[in-house]
């Protein structure tokens, strides 16, 4: 089990991940401005104590592999333990 905390700090490695390295992209529209709002409205979920049924990271890491052949990454290293966690948090 994972703390909130925890959680919290793995979405901004993702969110610190896109705006390091694709930042262009992010602001450009598809697949990744997608997935980076989502971890954005992920992080004010849980940073504001809102209902955590509200995050929609979950399938990430498959949107950006059906996008993507870059299947060495770091960022989708980071987006699956954020996933990760996230099911674990929704498992409580």
């Amino acid at each position: 089990m994972y703390k909130k905390k925890q959680i919290i700090d793995q979405i901004k490695v993702v969110i610190n991940n896109f705006e390091e390295g694709y930042a262009d992209e992010i602001k450009s529209g598809g697949i990744l401005q997608l997935i980076y709002t989502r971890y954005i409205k992920a992080l004010a979920i849980l940073e504001n104590h809102q209902d955590i049924k509200e995050i929609n990271i979950l399938g990430g890491v498959r949107a950006y592999m059906d996008s993507y052949n870059d299947y060495q990454n770091q960022l989708l290293a980071e987006m699956h333990k954020a996933e990760k966690m996230i099911k674990e948090l929704f498992m409580e």
